[in-house]
């Protein structure tokens, strides 16, 4: 069982900070987790990910099946060496993008569905998730789910029963998974398992508490898109979910209101692309609000991105150079950007971190999210 410590508890009953204890090192939450989708951080070397502040990588199994396929990374060692990362590390199932694809094919037994590379074949099954995962190396896994983009209650509830199912199954061949290959690999690998249920919180409620009677290591939170209702549907899941594992709200974060509410209702770690997309579009972080490097106003702006901010770019660029780089196209620009981007999310959540261990978490959040959203 994955050792998760619980070092401090939140006034409202559901914020904590903690410690979970992976076979690649410790992570100390809440924590934001980088989005390494392919084994890499896009524009960033895991050195680069390291430097400012990283604590753990989340890659995506589908992605790392269509290539560079999944035995060629258990051929290098696993995700963490073939990634020269060699720290904590989660994958995705891959179930968003796989049911995100405009023609897979749903059925009882999995996914049917095309490579968008070369258009070979696939089918994912929670069998061959479990697999293909274990395969990848990861300290922690992601049960194979059923990601239904609806508003009806109706296919959300079909959606959250078929999710069920896959559940039963990925536990079945986890632990099978376990018991053969375990004694023969470097490190043991955990798994999660996905509550669903979309925006209704009686399918939440279910979902919770169908996911809470397995024998799972710890919790993803999946099916969540804005902050909006967040807080609610987080409180009702968390006040059934047992507090002693870990819970990993699935690819929020563009929003620092995201990591917040998180946090707030029981979340302890996050992953999200966003900071890293918006970096490379020019779209940058700062305390008072996020600004477009690209604008013209930023032609003769010699400060940093962010003044005070640690960040490698921050402390040896201006925002005039930046915004030439993205002018004129260098590659340079997306590495220096994402670097602030993702900085600036991984120091938001340790900062919330502290604020929890010291009491003084409403006093940040509100101080934060007001000069944020207000200028």
């Amino acid at each position: 069982m994955l050792k998760f410590d619980i070092t401090h508890e939140y006034e409202n009953g559901f914020a904590r900070t903690g410690v979970i204890h992976t076979p690649h090192g410790d992570i100390k939450t809440p924590a934001f987790v980088g989005a390494a989708t392919r084994a890499t951080v896009k524009a960033l070397t895991m050195q680069e990910m390291r430097d400012l502040g990283s604590q753990a990588i989340l890659a995506n199994t589908y992605h790392l099946l269509l290539a560079p396929g999944t035995d060629l990374i258990k051929e290098a060692g696993g995700l963490a060496e073939f990634s020269s990362w060699h720290g904590p590390t989660f994958t995705d199932s891959g179930g968003f993008q796989i049911f995100s694809l405009p023609d897979v094919k749903i059925t009882m037994n999995g996914a049917k569905f095309k490579s968008h590379i070369n258009g070979d074949k696939f089918e994912m099954t929670p069998e061959s998730s479990m697999q293909a995962q274990w395969a990848i190396g990861a300290d922690i896994h992601m049960a194979f789910d059923h990601l239904a983009k609806s508003e009806n209650h109706k296919d959300m509830e079909i959606a959250m029963r078929r999710t069920h199912d896959w559940l039963d199954r990925c536990v079945i061949e986890h632990q099978r998974l376990s018991k053969t290959i375990a004694k023969n690999a470097k490190a043991e690998q955990y798994l999660y398992a996905v509550v669903q249920g979309g925006t209704f919180n009686d399918l939440r409620a279910e979902s919770a508490r169908y996911c809470a009677s397995k024998e799972v290591d710890g919790f993803g939170i999946g099916g969540v898109f804005t902050a909006d209702g967040m807080a609610e549907m987080l409180q009702t899941v968390h006040s059934i979910l047992p507090k002693n594992k870990p819970r990993h709200l699935l690819g929020m974060g563009q929003e620092p209101i995201d990591l917040f509410v998180g946090a707030e209702f029981g979340c302890d770690t996050f992953d999200c692309v966003g900071p890293t997309r918006m970096a490379r579009n020019g779209s940058l972080y700062t305390n008072d609000g996020r600004i477009n490097i690209k604008n013209a106003k930023f032609t003769h702006d010699f400060s940093p991105v962010m003044p005070g901010c640690e960040c490698e770019c921050c402390k040896n660029y201006t925002r005039a150079y930046l915004h030439h780089l993205f002018k004129t196209d260098e590659i340079t620009a997306k590495v220096l950007a994402s670097i602030h981007n993702e900085h600036f999310v991984v120091n938001v959540v340790d900062n919330i971190r502290a604020s929890l261990q010291n009491n003084t978490f409403d006093d940040y959040k509100n101080e934060f999210l007001n000069r944020y959203y207000n200028n």
